[in-house]
């Protein structure tokens, strides 16, 4: 419960106490501002805001102490009459006072039911000239004295926000985390290192100041693994990793410690998939727990869906149940070149005779663009027309000035021919500092995808990349 209490000085109070040098006193017009540029109101002293931050004995707090944040304030308060506060209160919304589980409206220290205090941001509003022109004539409009007044609150841990819960615990000149990726019920974070010492306080107060929060895990190490999941602790809460999520409409369900997730994908999942028509055919190369097919899937396209991970696999086949498009969907747990030589191979024909539009999606960007050799040579007998070659979208990292040229130049080296004015690339977003996650997309070559001097084998002199050397940090997709 938030404890309120006032001390509020009338006019006829202010110029005893300036002279007994009391702390709390009336604020009105700034003196660095003439009396005309709010006309009505008269020029008096202004008073400093005081500034919201918890007491300085809680730096280095390892162990969370809620009550060790109390703290209290001065703000500055209209007397307004109650007639009219709700439309003070509208024409002051930008400048009353904005504090997680603090009213802006209290009752008036004089026990007057006629008026009520309406409580202002101190970083807004140091003098009755701080309002805006039209907040003035509101007042002037509405009836309201001209005088501000001072009014000390408790500002409690449960008023404060994270950040500058954070901010007053962490040593001074470093960075202050509160920033969180968040999957369902669960919080992800990325700590750094000068952040562990204070781990598990970071996680519970994230789960405070985030409702819905109930569980609080940071990575532990970078992804290095066969199936992209990575190792996690829970910071706070319960190890409950069954996330629950909806992604433009679509509802997803999967262990977010065995699969990979990442929600800043939504708009790149929705970019690719508003390019597939009813009746389209996609083949997801790297599906993981279906964030393109199963939205292309909804749309009426035929969907092929791989991974490699089984429980990526498993729950793809769950949430093609949940969302009713399993009669749609044909899910493989193989390798990706497997998937594109096997599957991708068999079907392609068929559908190219059809004259079916084919897209291919290739989400793995630290490897994909080396999987687009596996398409030299895929088939032997050429399509009857050019004009529904699979169209090829593929992701890539890149960490060159210029990320669009090198990602071409790579998928160009992997199909042995150069895509220079043949494809478009697209920027998906900054992954890190100086790395970009880029998509490009062309029309698959019909000397690439027929030419029986790329016949797949697996004897070059290179091993064919496979994925489970995929190296990526936890922002990577």
């Amino acid at each position: 419960m938030l404890r309120l209490f006032s001390r509020v000085l009338t006019s006829a109070h202010t110029h005893r106490n300036l002279e007994s040098g009391a702390v709390h006193r009336c604020i009105c017009s700034a003196t660095s501002l003439p009396a005309s540029a709010c006309p009505g109101f008269a020029e008096k002293p202004t008073m400093e805001p005081k500034l919201y931050r918890p007491p300085p004995e809680v730096r280095g707090m390892t162990s969370l102490d809620k009550e060790a944040f109390t703290q209290t304030i001065t703000v500055p308060a209209l007397r307004v009459p109650t007639g009219v506060l709700n439309k003070v209160v509208k024409s002051l919304r930008k400048a009353t006072i904005q504090r997680p589980g603090m009213p802006r409206v209290v009752q008036d220290t004089e026990e007057s039911t006629d008026f009520r205090l309406v409580l202002l941001d101190p970083h807004r509003v140091s003098s009755i000239s701080s309002f805006s022109e039209a907040e003035a004539e509101a007042l002037r409009s509405f009836g309201v004295a001209e005088e501000l007044h001072s009014y000390e609150l408790q500002l409690t841990y449960d008023n404060l926000k994270s950040e500058e819960v954070l901010e007053a615990v962490l040593p001074q000149g470093q960075d202050v985390t509160s920033g969180f990726s968040r999957v369902g019920h669960i919080a992800h974070m990325n700590l750094r290192d000068h952040q562990l010492l204070f781990k598990n306080l970071i996680g519970q107060v994230i789960m405070d100041k985030n409702p819905g929060v109930t569980c609080v895990v940071n990575k532990t190490n970078i992804i290095d693994s066969t199936y992209r999941n990575f190792k996690m602790e829970v910071l706070a809460g319960e190890e409950n990793m069954v996330a629950k999520v909806k992604e433009n409409g679509v509802t997803y369900e999967f262990d977010f410690s065995r699969v990979y997730w990442n929600p800043r994908l939504s708009t790149e999942h929705q970019r690719v998939v508003q390019l597939v028509k009813r009746g389209d055919t996609v083949f997801d190369v790297f599906a993981g727990v279906g964030p393109f097919a199963i939205p292309a899937a909804r749309l009426g396209a035929n969907v092929l869906a791989n991974d490699l991970n089984p429980e990526s696999y498993r729950w793809l086949q769950h949430n093609c149940k949940v969302n009713k498009v399993d009669s749609k969907v044909r899910t493989f747990n193989l390798d990706g070149r497997e998937f594109i030589q096997g599957p991708v191979k068999q079907e392609l024909p068929a559908l190219l005779k059809a004259k079916t539009n084919v897209h291919v999606v290739m989400n793995l960007p630290a490897l994909a663009l080396e999987f687009l050799d596996a398409f030299r040579g895929l088939l032997h007998e050429e399509s009857p027309c050019d004009d529904n070659l699979p169209t090829v979208h593929c992701y890539g990292f890149s960490k060159d000035d210029d990320p669009d040229t090198d990602v071409v130049k790579r998928a160009s080296r992997s199909l042995g021919l150069p895509l220079e004015n043949r494809c478009s690339v697209h920027f998906v977003r900054n992954v890190a500092p100086n790395k970009d996650m880029m998509c490009v997309r062309f029309t698959l070559p019909k000397e690439v995808l027929f030419n029986s001097n790329h016949e797949q084998t697996e004897s070059s002199e290179e091993p064919a990349p496979k994925r489970q050397k995929c190296e990526e940090t936890t922002d990577s997709t």
